[in-house]
């Protein structure tokens, strides 16, 4: 694997999604838990996985990164990693995390988010990174308070599933809204 490909914590490994995850990324993107505050990103079947399979190794093919498989031991709990996109017309980094329902409470997601963050302002520094969280997703916010991310109200936006609020690493961040 190459370097960017593989991250550790005391308790996880995180790695590059190969082909034979697609299952997994199948199994979490049909799931209406994991997917509770996000149902935008429900998939309808197995082909659906595997374009979206198709994007995330597009993604780490340009730029080397992108979202990594979580494990612990031998088992795949989920994804967490990083996309680059658009934000108030800035490239940040947006930090994603999904697990299987069954991980949910272990501090999983907060330990996966800190290393890629972590990661992120090692090898990307300049550019924040940025999470989208759901008013609703209290858990969800207190991972990316977890890893290092403060909110920044004057950044929220409307998402594909209703409002986001966002919350950013410090450094540079994307300017206020016109």
């Amino acid at each position: 694997m190459g370097e960017h490909e593989e991250l550790t914590t005391a308790r996880l490994r995180l790695r590059r999604p190969t082909r034979a995850d697609v299952d997994l990324l199948h199994a979490l993107h049909t799931d209406p838990r994991a997917c509770a505050h996000n149902p935008a990103d429900l998939l309808r079947d197995r082909a659906e996985a595997q374009e979206r399979f198709r994007r995330w190794d597009g993604h780490w093919q340009r730029h080397g990164f992108g979202y990594w498989v979580v494990c612990r031991d031998d088992r795949r709990l989920g994804f967490c990693g990083l996309k680059v996109m658009r934000l108030h017309e800035r490239d940040v980094l947006n930090l994603f995390y999904r697990l299987d329902p069954a991980a949910w409470g272990a501090g999983v997601a907060g330990e996966a988010a800190t290393a890629v963050v972590r990661w992120a302002a090692a090898h990307r520094p300049g550019v924040p990174v940025a999470a989208r969280i759901r008013p609703a997703n209290i858990a969800s916010r207190r991972v990316a308070e977890r890893a290092g991310l403060r909110r920044a109200a004057h950044l929220d936006v409307t998402g594909e599933d209703g409002p986001d609020h966002i919350f950013v690493t410090d450094g540079p961040q994307p300017e206020d809204r016109p």
